[in-house]
């Protein structure tokens, strides 16, 4: 590890920079695995535009460049990626309609706005699912993930890899939450929060007494700051290097469902492209999700110690409260998980229970 991480920007028409990003901003990230294999053969030039919807100082972006130098290296410069963060091209929703027309050819959306295409996801987006870190990478890497990864097949999209997102923690401008009372209000207003465009996030939110607001990412920062909404949820991570502390005041380490992100490509550039290249594409997704998978865990308590530096208040909750929101849920289940599918869900809390026996 070290205490500056130096990597390469790469904009549309534009030379390659060298960017610097100072440990202010970032923890001591581990330094990208070195890139190995062979050269492929000379199929041509390929330039992929990739949209994003994270800061340049995230993990998504930072595991993305490191794709993007996998191949440029192992096919000597003939593939390259350009790489547009911030929700430049659009939210998440709109880069997947755009992969489904070729007028873009990657995105690296959260798994939650993707279920219109692979209802199966949805069930990542159940509350309390996935407990820890280890039993959400056992599920990302087992057989059910890799059949909703193949569930893309024929909708114009292609989806190479899971990677994390992370825990997503509430934050709001309005006050404390440590009980799914805070949430309600009781006495006053339940708190206005925006969530993805998801209906089982709806059902969450809505069970707790809160408002939910379904917002695109890029509008976010400014709806706070406006006060149309009191908050949202994002993993620690995301609120940082998006500067939510600038316009919240208070967290809660709610922990309340893991968000895989799934890197994907439009088919329609997919079926242009050389098998070789295919290949290696493949291949250097599957390296990058688990260099992302890597950075996500360091920069997730350090962004939280972070946003404490930086003003806001964070409430850890312990295991009672934890319990608390966890019963106060259970109608979600009630509700999607026979939609979702039982046996699914039970798959999935089975290889939960057996990482955490181990």
């Amino acid at each position: 590890m070290t205490p500056i991480w130096r990597t390469t920007l790469t904009l549309a028409g534009a030379a390659t920079l060298s960017v610097s990003i100072a440990h202010a901003q970032t923890p001591d990230l581990s330094e990208p695995p070195a890139i190995d294999g062979d050269v492929v053969g000379d199929h041509g030039s390929v330039t992929l535009r990739m949209g994003i919807g994270l800061a340049e100082t995230s993990p998504q972006y930072l595991s993305s460049q490191y794709f993007a130098d996998i191949l440029d290296q192992r096919s000597e410069g003939r593939i390259s990626v350009n790489i547009f963060p911030n929700s430049q091209l659009g939210d998440d929703v709109q880069m997947m309609e755009m992969l489904q027309t070729g007028s873009l050819d990657m995105t690296y959306p959260s798994s939650s706005p993707a279920t219109t295409y692979v209802e199966e996801l949805a069930v990542f987006d159940l509350p309390f699912l996935l407990p820890t870190r280890e039993a959400a990478i056992a599920v990302l890497n087992s057989e059910v993930a890799q059949s909703m990864l193949d569930g893309f097949d024929g909708t114009g999209i292609k989806a190479l890899a899971f990677s994390e997102n992370g825990f997503r923690q509430l934050s709001n401008s309005a006050r404390e939450v440590a009980s799914p009372e805070d949430v309600a209000g009781l006495d006053v207003r339940g708190l206005s929060v925006r969530t993805m465009e998801n209906p089982v996030h709806l059902s969450i939110w809505e069970t707790l007494g809160a408002n939910p607001t379904p917002m695109a990412f890029g509008e976010l920062f400014s709806a706070m700051e406006q006060g149309v909404v009191d908050g949202q949820e994002n993993p620690w991570s995301t609120i940082l290097t998006s500067n939510f502390h600038e316009v919240q005041d208070y967290g809660s380490e709610t922990r309340h469902v893991y968000t895989p992100f799934i890197k994907m490509i439009s088919e329609r550039t997919w079926d242009r492209l050389d098998a070789e290249y295919q290949e290696l594409i493949q291949e250097a997704a599957l390296q990058a999700a688990e260099y992302e998978i890597q950075l996500a865990t360091e920069y997730d308590d350090w962004s939280r110690n972070q946003l404490e530096e930086r003003g806001m208040q964070i409430t850890r909750l312990d295991d009672d409260q934890i319990a608390a929101f966890q019963e106060a849920v259970q109608p979600v289940y009630d509700e999607w998980a026979p939609r979702i599918g039982e046996d699914l869900v039970a798959e999935i809390q089975q290889i939960v229970e057996d990482t955490m026996n181990d």
